[in-house]
């Protein structure tokens, strides 16, 4: 490494020296901003104003869209139990968080013994999107049936209700059965319209 000779260290103090009487000389006009103070107040109002208001909604935006996950991934893989993670992910909102795991571990299983006992490990969830899988009047599952179907099954069950009768079924059971009918006959027109 080559040594610098006093001629050089005295030309960069020299100049060190004439930096600083010029940056003393100046120091009135300098500013430790770009901004004047007017504009470096507003720019703060606006930073605060933003992190009071924007970021926590966001954040919160965020936080929900994070748990409701496991929801959408056990809609999107036709889980038979898409209900019960939903209303588990809600309760994770509530619980701070802690359930969550716990939503998105049971949205990527299989139950075991649903195939077992309905035939199938996935279920259809259509009709979820409009509130419920049942329909409140009669009890029994709302399935999508197209109306020629409908009409068709109407006829099927008014021909083998008639045959029941026939053959001497109790009068609480054709009851039961004629209420079903028409139930059927009355969603069948709501439908219709």
């Amino acid at each position: 490494m080559p040594r610098l000779g006093r001629s050089s260290l005295s030309s960069t103090a020299r100049a060190i020296a004439a930096l600083l009487v010029v940056f003393f000389m100046l120091r009135a006009d300098l500013h430790a901003s770009f901004l004047s103070e007017d504009m470096e107040d507003s720019l703060a109002t606006f930073i605060a104003l933003f992190v009071i208001f924007v970021v926590p909604v966001v954040l919160i935006v965020l936080f929900w869209m994070v748990h409701i996950l496991p929801e959408k991934i056990a809609h999107k893989r036709h889980h038979p139990q898409f209900e019960a993670i939903r209303t588990l992910c809600l309760l994770s909102l509530v619980f701070g968080g802690l359930l969550w795991p716990i939503a998105w571990i049971w949205a990527y299983t299989k139950p075991v013994l649903h195939k077992v006992a309905y035939g199938t490990d996935k279920a259809a969830h259509e009709v979820e999107e409009e509130g419920t899988a049942w329909d409140a009047a009669s009890g029994s599952p709302a399935f999508e049936i197209a109306p020629s179907e409908a009409h068709a099954e109407v006829v099927d069950l008014s021909e083998r209700l008639a045959r029941l009768e026939g053959h001497g079924v109790s009068t609480n059971d054709l009851k039961v059965l004629h209420a079903d009918l028409d139930a059927l006959e009355a969603r069948l027109a709501h439908e219709v319209r």
